[in-house]
């Protein structure tokens, strides 16, 4: 069965110097992670949240449910003024509330409510489902077989020259 690379390929085949092998993999890995990307937002989209709120409300969750706003910028690569504007946002729209220390009026945590809870967890329900969806195609020694070499690829990428 022919997919879109396929196509690519053809269309490149002794145009450009590449092994067509790797230019085979590596396409089908960034079509995989577009496909990926957008079924996501699409998810995001059924229970009315855009994917910047996603990724807050994610690492609130993951920090157990409370964080400053450095922090969470630092997580998100966030300017602190692109930060508070993302705070804002949300706290508006009821997620996230921000909390002033009583022993230092200066401080502030941001912690999430339990809207903002629940939210993140249709949101990832539906992301987790769209993910299971996209793995169906594979047995479960191919799943095993495939998740060993995309480690092995990254592993690869992360560690540091020698």
């Amino acid at each position: 069965m022919e997919d879109s690379v396929d196509r690519h390929l053809a269309r490149w085949r002794g145009k450009a110097p590449y092994d067509e092998r790797v230019e085979g993999i590596v396409t089908r890995m960034q079509v995989l992670v577009k496909h990926i990307a957008h079924s996501k937002e699409a998810a995001l989209a059924q229970v009315g949240m855009q994917d910047f709120e996603f990724e807050t409300l994610h690492r609130l969750v993951a920090g157990g449910g409370a964080a400053t706003p450095s922090e969470l910028a630092a997580e998100l690569l966030l300017s602190p003024a692109g930060m508070t504007g993302r705070l804002d946002t949300l706290e508006k729209s009821g997620l996230v509330r921000r909390i002033r220390g009583t022993s230092d009026r200066r401080r502030v945590d941001i912690e999430l409510t339990a809207r903002g809870h629940d939210l993140w967890m249709e949101a990832m329900t539906i992301r987790g489902d769209v993910e299971t969806k996209l793995i169906a195609a594979l047995t479960p020694a191919e799943r095993q077989t495939l998740d060993g070499l995309l480690k092995t690829l990254l592993t690869n990428v992360e560690s540091p020259p020698s």
